[in-house]
């Protein structure tokens, strides 16, 4: 027992531009991680509006339903959705702009909480035709460490009842409408922020033998701290050491007493993610030691690196190339961006796919950009996936 394309595809057709609308009012109305208040109350509203069971307040605003189908016993998926925005002033120009000073959507978390919403709203009115149960999880603070999916997890979120795999969507700019995007195994990298202060001893800059400076002890230590990957990681095994942020000193005169410096190590393999942390900690506090300075060295865990399930990840493009036909399906390179749907593909088996949101040769700007926007018809293919792969897998 199952629901046919046909009819999923008449519902999302009839529903579109009630969904165009609900982006539109979470676009407009964008929270930051962990304050996504009126949001969820939004995204309740909606879920008591199509008569589906929910719980709020998970984990601080997180939302779980859940729609029982046909032997509601016999299987059990999960669908997430994130709900935040980010710190970004919005650049577009449209009617439904953020009209929140320095808050935008610009990652489509408005469009992947709509396309659930969406599903949601389908999934309930046909549950009479599919088996199984369907658990649709409104997730907060994908954007800021630790990540939402991690508090949601240790709320439970993944038991009672337990579901068999979880998928995901996310907006891409870089497929045009219409297209869906997958990649078995691993897909994106684990993401750990870095922090190093340099600690020297101040003075002026004409007399240098007096100090300890920690400006160029900090120059010499991002460019050494680059030989961890290129000559203690395995070529073959993706990895990315990054700095974006140096900070230290007042005056051109003047050599400070501290450097702090900020980055990024991206992974692919927890083994050498873990390996790497002790490489970094140890080099940096050998250089400054060796050069009479001190280090103190931060690197807490981020998200894990993002694995599609296999066989998971197989069927659900199966049921795209079924339902889209198998030119609107397409494969995808990896990503050392990081996600923290990670965390529950270390858990139960997994699938993050993409959803194609461009539209001739228009709405290609990046995600966190401020003039990031979608061809809003895209949300149609959006649902539509997420109803294909909950009732079939």
């Amino acid at each position: 027992m199952s629901i046919n394309t046909a009819l999923i595809n008449e519902l999302t057709d009839q529903y579109l531009s009630e969904f165009i609308a609900i982006r539109e009012h979470i676009h407009a109305h964008p929270e930051l991680s962990f304050q996504e208040f009126e949001t969820a109350k939004y995204i309740s509203s909606k879920l008591t509006e199509y008569g589906i069971a929910h719980t709020t307040g998970v984990a601080g605003t997180g939302i779980v339903a859940l729609i029982e189908g046909q032997q509601a016993d016999s299987k059990v998926i999960a669908l997430r959705a994130d709900m935040d925005a980010l710190p970004i002033q919005e650049k577009n120009n449209t009617a439904c702009r953020s009209q929140h000073d320095g808050v935008m959507h610009a990652c489509g978390h408005d469009v992947h909480s709509t396309c659930l919403l969406g599903a949601a709203k389908i999934l309930q009115e046909t549950k009479h035709l599919w088996k199984g149960s369907v658990k649709c999880i409104f997730q907060q603070g994908e954007e800021k460490h630790p990540g939402g999916a991690s508090l949601l997890i240790q709320a439970g979120v993944l038991e009672n009842p337990k579901p068999s795999a979880i998928f995901a969507l996310h907006v891409y700019p870089h497929l045009p409408y219409g297209k869906v995007g997958f990649r078995e195994g691993q897909y994106m990298a684990s993401a750990d922020e870095i922090y190093i202060t340099v600690h020297g001893k101040g003075g002026h800059a004409a007399l240098p033998h007096q100090t300890i400076d920690p400006i160029a002890i900090a120059a010499n230590l991002i460019v050494s701290l680059q030989q961890i990957i290129s000559r203690n990681n395995n070529p073959l095994n993706p990895s990315v050491l990054s700095f974006g942020q140096i900070h230290g000193g007042n005056a051109g005169n003047v050599i400070p007493d501290e450097v702090r410096i900020e980055g990024t190590l991206r992974c692919m393999d927890e083994t050498w993610r873990l390996k790497a942390h002790e490489l970094i900690k140890s080099h940096a506090s050998l250089l400054c030691e060796a050069m009479g300075a001190r280090a103190n060295v931060e690197i807490p865990m981020g998200y894990p690196f993002l694995y599609n399930h296999p066989a998971t990840t197989q069927r659900a493009r199966q049921i795209a190339q079924d339902a889209f036909g198998e030119d609107h399906v397409v494969e995808l390179d990896r990503r050392m961006a990081a996600e923290d749907f990670s965390f529950y593909t270390h858990h139960v088996p997994g699938c993050f796919f993409r959803l194609g949101t461009s539209f001739d040769g228009q709405f290609t700007k990046p995600v966190h950009n401020a003039e990031f926007d979608i061809y809003q018809q895209a949300i149609g293919v959006g649902v539509k996936a997420l109803c294909e792969i909950a009732t079939k897998y």
